[in-house]
């Protein structure tokens, strides 16, 4: 009694550094502390479910330090070595990896239960209560497992390998996941889905039939590719977002079918969280979830850019930002490619040493993850204050003198205002109202959306064609020497 008293006590200082955790999250100031709370928080249920396992004799200690030590040694290395730009790759491999460590313990459960015979009687609410949550942590859990390791890929450009041609960035390629979806793509998703379910329900009528078990693992599995493979670049952040909400609604399964009330507590908390995020994301794009899922948006064939336009020179930018009074930094996925952030960070502070007001034009979906940009600049140690929100930052820009967009595409371009194509409708950033435009890009290729820039041909825009941190540190260069 004494015992149960002790685990419940440890489950509930956990779940509410969870809750402090995630409150503290919701801003970048406080962002950092609000991760420390979480971690505090998972080191304690794992030290309480550990000690619980190994007192009531279910696990041997070697076990406990075992999977400790790799697990561990695992996720330092791959925290520690991964660069900001592999964070959203990271972010989604995480989530996948939640997804299937709920989907292998709904397995080993339910296994363990057929081989030992620990099966509810026949008809009872007990049956169907544990299989339905059996049955929903594994269709949950592998399909976010799949889905998760294809959207690591679709976000990397593909799978990297050792000992295999470089690409322009130094980078071995294996294998890229394009876009894919044909109309009849939703059909097949649709019936893997009810195939799912049905398995589900045919479980509990035959609760020792392993095969069902085997195949709703493989149903689950393949509509995880299918959910992730029509959605383009463009719509990430939705689907990572989503994804780490599908990994919480997995553990908050498991927690009921093993009887956890911390996976419970703290799944509920992440699923509601990111589906949260989710629909801030979809309203940020201006889309419904079921357009982002179910048409494709945001990842079409490219565009064949036939247009010109003859390029500046650093020198160029560094004259028209000397005397300025106020400058708008709108950073996008290049920026991270290039790791150009701390490059920015200088631009911004010798443009601020002459008296020129710098903030930085934040877009929600800029990057491939939410809140990329933000952890891309505070990388940079630049002010939280000067982070604006889209629509704030909008109400600024025709009164600022120069907007300098560095690696953005998708969410500065002007067609967004038409309602068409794959754009349509989404909110952009007004770069297009400033008084000049400068952008660095490699070229003038269009972003992931596949739909070409008439930014980038206006007359006062200003071409910086090149690697984002080399043409920053040119600039800053020339600017110095005026």
């Amino acid at each position: 009694m004494v015992d149960s008293v002790i685990w419940d006590i440890g489950y509930l200082v956990s779940a509410a550094l969870f809750i402090l955790g995630i409150k503290r999250l919701s801003s970048p100031k406080t962002a950092p502390q609000g991760n420390r709370l979480g971690a505090y928080g998972m080191s304690l249920a794992v030290a309480v479910t550990m000690a619980k396992l190994y007192n009531e004799g279910i696990i041997g200690l070697e076990l406990i330090i075992g999977g400790l030590a790799i697990g561990s040694i695992i996720g330092i290395l791959m925290a520690t070595r991964v660069e900001m730009t592999g964070m959203p790759e990271l972010v989604a491999l995480f989530n996948g990896f939640g997804g299937g460590a709920s989907a292998l313990v709904a397995l080993s459960e339910v296994l363990n239960r057929i081989e030992t015979n620990e099966i509810p009687l026949e008809g009872t609410v007990e049956l169907y209560a544990t299989w339905v949550a059996i049955g929903l942590s594994g269709l949950v859990g592998w399909l976010t497992l799949t889905g998760s390791l294809m959207a690591m890929g679709k976000l990397r450009g593909g799978f990297y390998i050792p000992f295999t041609k470089k690409d322009d960035r130094g980078r071995s390629k294996w294998v890229s996941f394009p876009t894919w979806g044909p109309p009849w793509l939703n059909v097949v998703k649709s019936i893997l889905l009810l195939a799912g379910f049905s398995l589900i329900w045919l479980s509990i009528n035959d609760p020792t039939n392993k095969d069902l078990v085997y195949a709703l693992v493989a149903t689950s599995s393949l509509l995880g590719v299918l959910f992730v493979i029509p959605i383009g670049g463009a719509d990430m952040p939705v689907v990572v977002s989503l994804l780490n909400s599908m990994s919480g609604i997995a553990a908050a399964f498991t927690g009921f079918v093993i009887g956890n009330n911390v996976l419970i507590i703290a799944g509920s908390m992440v699923g509601a969280a990111g589906l949260i995020l989710t629909f801030i994301m979809c309203k940020a794009m201006n889309r419904t979830l079921t357009a982002v899922l179910f048409k494709s948006f945001g990842g079409g064939g490219k565009e064949s850019v036939t247009r010109t336009k003859v390029g500046s020179d650093p020198e160029e930018v560094a004259m028209v930002c000397d005397g300025i009074t106020k400058c708008v930094i709108i950073p996008g996925y290049g920026m991270a490619v290039s790791q150009a952030q701390h490059a920015v960070k200088e631009f911004a502070d010798l443009l601020e040493s002459e008296g020129v007001e710098v903030q930085y034009g934040i877009h929600p979906v800029a990057g491939r993850m939410p809140g990329h940009m933000n952890v891309l600049l505070a990388e940079a140690n630049v002010p939280y204050e000067q982070l604006i929100e889209m629509d704030d930052i909008n109400s600024e820009l025709p009164e600022t003198d120069v907007a300098l967009v560095i690696g953005a595409n998708d969410t500065v371009n002007p067609v967004a205002r038409s309602g068409d194509g794959p754009l349509g409708g989404m909110p952009i950033i007004d770069a297009d109202k400033a008084r000049v435009v400068v952008i660095i890009k490699r070229s003038l290729s269009v972003g992931y959306a596949g739909v070409d820039n008439d930014l980038f041909y206006e007359n006062k825009t200003m071409m910086l064609f090149g690697d984002g941190k080399k043409m920053m540190n040119e600039l800053n260069a020339a600017i110095k020497e005026l």
